[in-house]
């Protein structure tokens, strides 16, 4: 494998890079496995859980396969440190799950200088040149938004204005960029829509705790919670509790909340929550089959998109929830 040809260099300089980062050198291998290099960018959230353990499930165990996982705690220097690592490794593929989409254009080109093929995960990146990566896998963020934006023309009258409180992701993700395109592209169109206030969650239920509790303090005339990811809204949930706001079904507040994970999907079918957009963490297999798609030489798509939908308390059993994975 060609990590092999670079053992001399790796022993050169991933002490000093270690030293310097404080990432983990990992050992190169004795084996002939084909080694993936796994930037994966925190575990920030239960849908970033199911997807780290999607992708270690799909490849341990598989003496063909060997799988080295940096996380960046959010952070993308670390993502950056982690794949030049990984190209002075000599590893076969990479992998990344970028922070955000911006910033990526130096880093991808040194890998592809090295000749090492990048698949991009969950998130987009945003370069001049597509031709620095392989493909791009992961969800239609707008298609989400959309999904959810159709859900709520539907059950607000024409005639009925509605103040709209969105709590936003990690600003610059392509998450946060796309659902929030999709809700205040609808805003736009509908004269009695408004967004009252937009607050930075970074998709962590803590932080977005924190800004519910202090916004609340002030400001209590909120029709719709428009969250973007299920951990901001549970931290949102706790925070309408101890304001004494009601919300759910037949509460003051609807709640549209994306990821689908099974703890949401349990608050939906008991009526706490009004919509989850699916966003389905669990890429693993799909990776799989498209590194050995190209190891054959066979043609991939730029794009690809896993299947998804939305869920109300009318749409779900309880034997649907309980069969969720993640």
């Amino acid at each position: 494998m060609r990590r092999f040809f670079s053992i001399l260099l790796c022993i050169a300089m991933i002490g000093c890079m270690a030293g310097c980062s404080g990432i983990r050198a990992t050992e190169p291998s004795d084996n002939e496995a084909f080694v993936i290099g796994f930037s994966q960018v925190g575990s920030e959230s239960d849908w970033r859980v199911a997807n780290t353990r999607s992708m270690t499930a799909t490849f341990e165990g598989d003496p063909e396969y060997e799988l080295i996982m940096e996380n960046a705690r959010q952070q993308q220097e670390n993502q950056f440190t982690a794949v030049r690592k990984f190209i002075l490794e000599g590893v076969d593929f990479i992998i990344i799950a970028p922070t955000v989409e911006e910033g990526w254009d130096t880093v991808l080109a040194e890998i592809k200088d090295a000749g090492i093929p990048v698949i991009i995960m969950d998130r987009s990146v945003a370069v001049e040149n597509e031709d620095l990566y392989l493909t791009n896998i992961g969800s239609d963020f707008l298609h989400q938004g959309n999904l959810a934006v159709e859900w709520l023309e539907s059950e607000i009258p024409s005639d009925k204005n509605i103040k709209i409180l969105h709590l936003q992701g990690t600003i610059g993700a392509t998450a946060q960029i796309q659902r929030t395109r999709a809700l205040e592209s609808a805003v736009a169109k509908h004269a009695n829509w408004e967004i009252s206030s937009q607050l930075y969650g970074d998709f962590t239920e803590a932080k977005a705790y924190e800004v519910m509790t202090e916004y609340l303090k002030e400001n209590k005339d909120i029709d719709v919670l428009y969250s973007e990811n299920d951990n901001m809204t549970f931290g949102a949930m706790r925070a309408f509790e101890e304001a004494g706001i009601t919300y759910g079904n037949g509460g003051q507040v609807k709640i549209i909340t994306f990821d689908a994970t099974r703890e949401a999907l349990q608050y939906c079918h008991d009526g706490k929550i009004n919509l989850c957009v699916e966003c389905n963490p669990l890429f693993g297999p799909r990776v799989k089959e498209l590194i050995e798609k190209y190891r054959k030489g066979e043609p991939i798509p730029k794009h690809v998109y896993v299947d998804e939908s939305a869920y109300t308390t009318q749409s779900i059993t309880q034997d649907f929830v309980d069969s969720r994975e993640y």
